[in-house]
């Protein structure tokens, strides 16, 4: 994998790169990733793109395909097993994965005082657990071949500045930056890399497909406080929709 062009701020690589026919990326997450997925595809990477929405990946095989080899895969990301059985028939279809994207993540969770151990792990377990297990699962793959490859992490403007987000979100996001600035030192030596992006509000449907999640825990409230906690969600919606487009 080779990159074109990087930069450095803060001690984080964002790396907007083009990479050789031959690279094999895998994808995971929806919203404005799929913008990651095309940008790939018109390279030429052969792409693995996994979703816990089947119908979404389904758009996005038909989407992509007309220009490269696609494959999905329908995960749930917390699921250490499964993730394992995934990378093996990834790399049995399309051989060795060079470009990691670990972007699945989920938005929300519940305000300081309705926070529960339930919305704690969800939140975490969706936007760091999902990140470590993609992680573990291939950055060991990755080593012992000795190829050049370079490892992506969503995170967030949420990851640089806690104020405004949440402290599940934010604390989630934090984490991401962290273990992407250790994880870049330690892989530099085996010719790795890691960027980690940081985005502030982008037009995506993170918030409806967070709330839509498939046993996102509930929150018990009172009908006024549901109330104002649907004012703010509207608030938070109208927020992203006036941010960059996805493909920008």
């Amino acid at each position: 994998m080779s990159a074109l062009h990087s930069n450095k701020s803060n001690g984080l690589e964002v790396n907007n790169g083009a990479h050789r026919r031959e690279d094999r990326v895998h994808n995971r997450g929806c919203a404005g990733n799929w913008s990651l997925a095309h940008a790939f595809a018109r390279e030429g990477a052969k792409l693995a793109l996994v979703d816990i929405d089947e119908a979404a990946l389904n758009v996005a095989r038909t989407e992509l395909s007309e220009r490269t080899s696609v494959e999905t895969f329908v995960l749930d990301v917390r699921d250490r097993e499964a993730y394992a059985r995934v990378a093996d028939e990834v790399e049995a279809r399309l051989g060795p994965v060079s470009i990691l994207c670990n972007n699945a993540g989920v938005a929300g969770g519940a305000g300081v005082r309705y926070m529960n151990y339930a919305q704690w792990d969800w939140v975490m377990g969706i936007n760091l657990n999902g990140v470590i297990n993609g992680i573990q699962t291939f950055v060991p793959r990755m080593i012992e071949r000795k190829i050049a490859a370079h490892i992506v992490n969503t995170a967030s403007a949420a990851g640089l500045v806690g104020e405004g987000s949440g402290v599940l979100y934010a604390t989630s996001k934090f984490a991401v930056v962290g273990l992407s600035e250790a994880l870049r030192h330690e892989l530099a030596t085996f010719g790795i890399g890691v960027s980690v992006l940081c985005p502030g509000p982008v037009a995506t449907n993170i918030i409806q497909n967070s709330r839509a999640f498939p046993g996102r825990p509930q929150i018990t409230a009172k009908p006024t406080e549901i109330k104002t906690r649907e004012r703010l969600v509207a608030q938070l919606s109208a927020y992203l929709a006036s941010g960059v487009a996805p493909d920008e």
